[in-house]
């Protein structure tokens, strides 16, 4: 079996998704599958125009030239018209959720107008039991059989991070700087956190200079650093010193900072809100998403590494979980009960 994978969304600055397809395509052919990924890298796939080229005209067209048996759309959107089965993967349901601010022509195409494509996939793939029930609320009367449940892998290099006792002052806050990431109710809790500091790195947006902001207002300003995009290597090396991982999220269909978290031996605090609670099973604290002192409370037990042996102790066993190795299995069998 010859399997195309889109991974267009691993071209320039890769976020959550990215991560996603790099670490499944690894972890297939190390299980002799043939994997094959599609990209094109002159295409900026940040942009809406160039998407839509990418998702529409061209991948059709390079998943018939590869000669695979099955596409695998694992950014969530997939072709109107395409010769061969699709598998896509629907990472969450935000775009139908908590994208109200974004605009129409984008809450259309990757709402409404994919979700008509996803009845026309050979199986969905969802990252959580979570998505799974958002989505099939949403595709009244779909077959739940043909969705399944595969949680992503965390790499190996998240898991190997060499962790001793954290520096007792920095929380460490991983994702794209947007409203539905909530970072704002960390920085509300700061004030009353003597001596500690605040890290966001993610791709920016607007929102990102409100988080600025606010925290002008709060007198927290040189406490807090919005990093933006930073490498490999200094994302591990503050997962390695930092004191607490923070993940406040109103919205996630899966949660890859609290997963990557857990895999590194970080003490984690998420929200109660959507995946967040089921990522996590009761190896991190999760906390009212909008209850500062909830928050504060949880942020200071944390600095004061009373956290710190429980992440340790959890650790091999969220290891195991989010292994890429076990996605790949679930997968592969997944591939083989499609009709091609």
């Amino acid at each position: 079996m010859k399997v195309a994978l889109d991974a267009q969304l691993t071209v320039g600055t890769a976020t959550g998704i990215g991560e996603y397809v790099r670490g499944l395509a690894a972890a297939l052919r190390r299980r002799g599958l043939d994997a094959v990924e599609l990209r094109e890298p002159s295409l900026d796939p940040w942009r809406f125009d160039r998407r839509l080229l990418w998702d529409q005209i061209l991948l059709p067209r390079r998943a018939r030239a590869s000669g695979a048996s099955l596409l695998h759309c694992a950014a969530g959107t997939m072709p109107l018209v395409v010769e061969v089965p699709v598998v896509v993967t629907v990472h969450d349901l935000a775009w139908h959720a908590v994208q109200a601010h974004a605009p129409a022509y984008a809450r259309y195409y990757f709402g409404s107008f994919s979700l008509r494509r996803y009845r026309r996939a050979a199986r969905v793939v969802v990252d959580s039991n979570f998505s799974r029930d958002a989505l099939l609320q949403l595709l009244d009367g779909f077959d739940p059989q043909r969705v399944q449940v595969v949680y992503p892998g965390v790499a190996a290099d998240f898991s190997n991070i060499e962790r001793h006792a954290g520096d007792g002052r920095t929380i460490f806050v991983v994702g794209t700087i947007e409203r539905r990431k909530n970072l704002e109710v960390v920085l509300r809790a700061m004030p009353g956190l003597r001596g500690a500091r605040l890290i966001a790195v993610g791709p920016r947006t607007a929102y990102a200079d409100e988080c600025a902001a606010l925290a002008e207002r709060l007198g927290i300003s040189e406490r807090v650093e919005i990093r933006g995009y930073v490498t490999r290597s200094e994302l591990l090396a503050i997962y390695a010193s930092c004191a607490v991982a923070a993940v406040p999220s109103r919205y996630e269909g899966f949660g890859y900072a609290a997963a990557q978290a857990l895999c590194a031996g970080v003490p984690c605090i998420v929200s109660d809100k959507s995946s967040l609670p089921e990522i996590v099973r009761g190896d991190a604290p999760s906390v009212g998403v909008d209850d500062v002192d909830a928050w504060s409370q949880a942020l200071t037990k944390a600095l004061n590494g009373s956290e710190d042996a429980r992440a340790a102790a959890v650790r091999p066993a969220a290891v195991a979980r989010f292994s890429w190795e076990s996605s790949a299995q679930s997968m592969e069998r997944l591939y083989s009960s499609v009709d091609r």
